[in-house]
């Protein structure tokens, strides 16, 4: 059975950092694309950035880049989103989502439809 698991939500400050973390099972994370998704209430859940399976080529949507990070940490199955300079505008409920190979992935990875497994998801809240 797969799972995915994110931690490391939480309550920051305007202009601090958290680093969250989705720990899989059920699949080995480094033959998988991996993304990173969020929802803030009463708006559609949204691309945040992605990651392929080798991990070679990365991929933000245009509000965290130069601010987040995206990386798999083989050791551990574990895919990371490291974010900085948070804004009060990040704040929200923020999901990874794991999706099989294959090259229709590297058309659709910003699209919740290009993903098979998703997490319960972790809570971002950041304070102005």
């Amino acid at each position: 059975q797969v799972q995915l698991v994110e931690s490391g939500g939480g309550l920051v400050q305007a202009g601090g950092s958290l680093r969250l973390s989705c720990a899989a099972s059920g699949l080995t994370i480094s033959t998988y694309n991996a993304g990173w998704f969020r929802q803030a209430p009463g708006k559609e859940r949204e691309f945040v950035a992605a990651i392929n399976w080798s991990g070679h080529n990365t991929y933000y949507a245009d509000s965290g880049k130069g601010r987040f990070t995206i990386s798999g940490d083989i050791g551990k199955n574990t895919v990371i989103l490291q974010m900085n300079s948070l804004k009060p505008e990040d704040t929200a409920v923020y999901s990874c989502a794991a999706a099989r190979f294959r090259l229709s992935w590297t058309r659709n990875y910003a699209t919740p439809a290009g993903y098979d497994y998703w997490g319960q998801g972790t809570q971002v809240t950041v304070s102005s």
